[in-house]
């Protein structure tokens, strides 16, 4: 392999893995340690949590989600380039099944759980800076928000397994 080629595929396996586990340690984050915190605040604490803390949060879980789908696509179509017949390989087959389960997490991130959570942050502003009463569909916001970022939290373990298992369990699909 070209020393380009060899290069090309470190740095984005890297930025591949480095952006998987910002994204997946921030997911653990929202679902061990900030739901459960928020649930134990007082609502002024909580309120101003939600207007400074998960905004930023938020920022990073989005884009390290859109990175580690991006990364993960350029070395699987750089791979598919230098390897004739990759798309035919065991490798591969784990790869779409990790790699699905992945694009579903993103979709979730990017789709449901930012979407509602743009709603919670707004609203709670809006009732610190201007007095303004709760929505009365904010909770279904939340739930919305907390079903899909459960959901991914599920899908992780496969998907952690499927993308590990690339490499290491070949006899996976013989």
């Amino acid at each position: 392999m070209h020393l380009g080629w060899e290069v090309f595929f470190d740095v984005t396996r890297y930025a591949h893995i480095l952006s998987g586990i910002l994204w997946i340690g921030l997911l653990y984050y929202f679902n061990f340690a900030q739901v459960p915190a928020f649930a134990k605040m007082e609502p002024a604490a909580r309120q101003n949590a939600i207007m400074i803390l998960v905004p930023r949060v938020l920022l990073y879980f989005r884009y390290a989600a859109l990175s580690t789908v991006i990364f993960g696509i350029t070395f699987i179509v750089g791979t598919a380039i230098q390897e004739s017949g990759y798309w035919t390989t065991n490798r591969f087959y784990s790869i779409v099944v990790g790699g699905t389960l992945g694009l579903v997490m993103a979709a979730n991130v990017w789709f449901i759980i930012w979407p509602n959570q743009k709603k919670v942050i707004a609203a709670t502003t809006a009732t610190v800076k201007e007095g303004k009463p709760a929505p009365p569909d904010q909770p279904k916001w939340a739930r919305a928000t907390l079903v899909a970022s459960r959901s991914n939290v599920i899908m992780s373990i496969p998907m952690l397994f499927f993308m590990v298992g690339a490499i290491h369990l070949d006899s996976l699909w013989a």
